[in-house]
């Protein structure tokens, strides 16, 4: 039978069973104490020690009290195969993250606390009943962090894919996921996606359904700085706009185009009015959604030149209306990739990418770092560094495509 290594100070512990199948169950015993009781005689009367160290003082029996919970985790008594080595070293790290959770518990449980929530709760229930009550704008971020966590759990621990309870999410495992989201993202997403589920994790420990945060010192760390994501040159925009195809949505072609030329995020340009524009003085003006109520720089002003302003039209008698009546992100996007696509454009272009692009060509025409940190609505000029990078990238590598000089 495989030996535990138990700490003396431990509580509960780890302990194991071998069953008759030859499988040795695994479970916890927690120590709670002890009752002393005064041994009796037949009349009722203590008894006493008649001799020895203890001669004239009161017998008592003591009664030490414990209690088992079963972890229904088995090892393998007998492992022959590196497989079955692994299955028991995983089996038994398992069954000690467990017992080290149900320690910190117990201990709060002896200094009075009482536990508010139960904590036996499956953690991707509770997410998604936390999205279902989410109002904020960011929810397709918490969703995506959601279905990122499901198929992190489904590639690296397929036991937890459908169930996984508060307990067993570590640190450890917020560093695998953290690396898993950095395999799977481009740029600045991964690190989108964990702030997320870190507010997830928040909120549940502050509803006490989580003892810790598990995300505790883990970071996403990105390059903030540079720039990952692909944009359009203007010869592939206008490459773009000469393209046409069948079935095609004339609206997020419009709104995709307008972006392209002004910089403006997906959650700004469907929410535009004819009331955000200054026909007189020919202006668009509108406040960020992303950091409206957050900061002082939400607004923002666009001069629009006529071809900007022949793709908003006329504006009706109800200036309320929506200037770009767009349907969902996921299908303006789809729409744009298969734009790009029909285009004969070999690049990975989202919607953000037109605010990529249009920073990227303003400033490689000329434009200078202020100038278009206020287009985008910065209010510093650190998240506008970037795009100077990219330009310098593209520039240097303009250098490189010429011939090479012999002399």
């Amino acid at each position: 039978m495989a030996k535990l290594e138990n700490k003396t100070k431990e509580n509960p512990k780890l302990e194991q069973n071998k069953l008759s199948d030859g499988r040795i169950s695994l479970y916890l015993e927690y120590y709670l104490g002890r009752e002393e009781k005064p041994v009796l005689d037949e009349n009722g009367n203590q008894v006493y020690y008649d001799s020895g160290k203890m001669q004239g003082k009161p017998k008592f029996a003591v009664k030490h009290n414990r209690r088992k919970e079963n972890l229904s985790l088995y090892l393998i008594d007998k492992p022959r195969t590196p497989t079955e080595r692994q299955q028991n070293k995983e089996t038994l790290e398992l069954a000690m993250r467990i017992r080290a959770e149900r320690e910190q518990e117990f201990k709060e449980s002896m200094l009075g606390y009482r536990l508010k929530k139960d904590r036996t709760v499956n953690f991707l229930d509770y997410f998604q009943a936390y999205i279902n009550s989410y109002t904020k704008k960011d929810i397709r971020m918490v969703q995506i962090a959601l279905s990122r966590f499901k198929d992190f759990l489904k590639e690296k621990y397929p036991m937890n894919e459908c169930s996984i309870k508060p307990e067993l999410i570590t640190k450890e495992m917020m560093e695998q996921f953290v690396a898993y989201l950095q395999s799977r993202s481009i740029g600045e997403g991964a690190k989108s996606i964990y702030q997320r589920f870190k507010k997830v994790i928040r909120y549940a420990i502050e509803h006490d359904v989580m003892l810790k945060d598990p995300c505790k010192d883990v970071t996403c760390k990105v390059d903030s700085q540079m720039l990952r994501k692909d944009v359009l040159s203007p010869e592939e925009i206008q490459k773009l706009m000469a393209c046409h195809y069948d079935n095609e949505n004339p609206t997020i072609r419009r709104a995709f185009i307008f972006c392209l030329y002004c910089g403006l995020r997906f959650c700004d340009v469907k929410d535009l009015t004819y009331k955000n524009v200054d026909y007189a003085n020919r202006l668009l003006k509108f406040e960020q959604s992303k950091t409206k109520g957050h900061s002082a720089s939400s607004g923002v002003v666009i001069p629009l030149n006529d071809s900007l302003l022949s793709i908003i039209g006329e504006a009706p008698a109800d200036k309320n209306c929506l200037i770009f009546d767009l349907p969902t992100y996921e299908s303006c996007c789809k729409s744009v990739k298969r734009w790009v696509k029909r285009a004969g454009i070999d690049k990975h272009i989202s919607w953000h990418c037109a605010r990529h692009s249009f920073a990227v060509n303003i400033l490689n025409n000329g434009a200078n770092i202020k100038t278009v940190a206020s287009l985008l609505g910065h209010s510093g000029l650190k998240h506008t560094e970037k795009y100077t990078r990219a330009v310098d990238k593209l520039k240097e590598e303009a250098i490189n495509s010429l011939p090479e000089l012999k002399f």
